[in-house]
C-alpha cells in the first residue's frame, strides 16, 4: 500500500432496493480510480480484493470495492442481473461524484466483472473509462460455451481480461478466441493460474495490480 493511503467507508443507495457498504483506498496523488465488484461466494473484503486495492493504491489506483445487495443482506443466492446491475450504476456514480476529476474504471472478480459488463453493454453514456475483468467467468465448470460473452460485443470502452490457464470457468482456448474477436479487448494471461489466481508457490497479486495500472496509464494516456 502506498504511504499516506487513506481507506474511507462509505454507504451508496441502489434506490429503492436498498444500501450497500462500500470502501476506498486512495493514494495520496490518484492517477485514476477502479471501481470493484466482488465474486458470487464472498464479498468485498475478501482477501484477494483487498490485497488487490492494496496494491493497486501503490500503483498509483485508488479503488472503490462495494457489496452487492444479497452479499450486503447475508444472502447465499446472488442478485438478478437487474439489481446487480444498479449496484454497478450506483457504485460507479459514487466514485464519480467523490472523484470528479480523475478518470474512473470499472470492472471486478468473476461474477463481480461479468455484471459489470452486462451494465457497460446496455450503457449509451457517461461510461467508465474501461473494464477489468479479474477471471471472466465465461462458463459453467464442465461446460465449456461462449453465450455468456456475446453481451461483450455490445461494450464499446477497452477492456483488460486477466485470466488463468488452469481456470476452470474460462476454458483457454475460448477465451482467446472470445478476446481475438472483440476489438476493444487485451486479454493478460497467467500461466498456471486457477479462477481464484492461485498459482504453486507465487503470489500474482502484485503483478496482477502493476499489469492493471499500466493498461489503465495507457488508456488515459491515448485518449488526451
Amino acid at each position: 500500500m502506498s504511504a499516506g493511503s487513506s481507506t474511507k467507508a462509505v454507504t451508496i443507495s441502489v434506490g429503492k432496493s436498498g444500501r450497500v457498504s462500500g470502501e476506498f483506498i486512495v493514494p495520496p496523488k490518484p492517477k485514476s480510480i477502479l471501481v470493484l465488484a466482488h465474486g458470487a461466494g464472498a464479498g468485498m473484503n475478501h482477501p484477494f480484493l483487498k490485497s488487490l486495492a492494496l496494491e493497486l493504491a501503490g500503483k498509483g489506483v485508488g479503488t472503490l470495492r462495494y457489496n452487492f445487495l444479497y452479499m450486503e443482506m447475508k444472502k447465499k443466492r446472488p442478485d438478478v442481473p437487474a439489481v446487480a446491475h444498479s449496484a454497478v450504476e450506483a457504485a460507479f456514480g459514487n466514485a464519480l461524484e467523490s472523484y470528479p476529476k480523475l478518470p474512473v474504471f470499472a470492472g471486478g472478480k468473476s461474477f463481480g466483472g461479468r455484471m459489470t459488463s452486462q451494465w457497460a453493454a446496455r450503457k449509451s453514456e457517461g461510461l467508465p473509462g474501461g473494464l477489468v475483468f479479474f477471471g471472466f467467468p465465461l462458463h459453467p465448470a464442465g461446460n465449456p460455451s461462449v453465450e455468456r460473452a456475446e453481451h461483450l460485443k455490445e461494450v464499446s470502452i477497452p477492456m483488460l481480461f486477466h485470466q488463468g490457464t488452469r481456470d476452470a470457468l474460462a476454458d483457454w482456448t475460448l477465451i482467446k478466441k472470445v478476446c481475438g474477436s472483440l476489438r476493444n479487448a487485451t486479454l493478460r494471461q497467467w500461466e498456471g493460474a486457477d479462477h481464484s489466481f492461485k498459482v504453486s508457490g507465487k503470489n500474482v497479486i502484485p503483478d496482477l495490480a502493476a499489469t492493471t495500472a499500466a493498461w489503465m496509464e495507457s488508456i488515459i494516456s491515448s485518449s488526451r
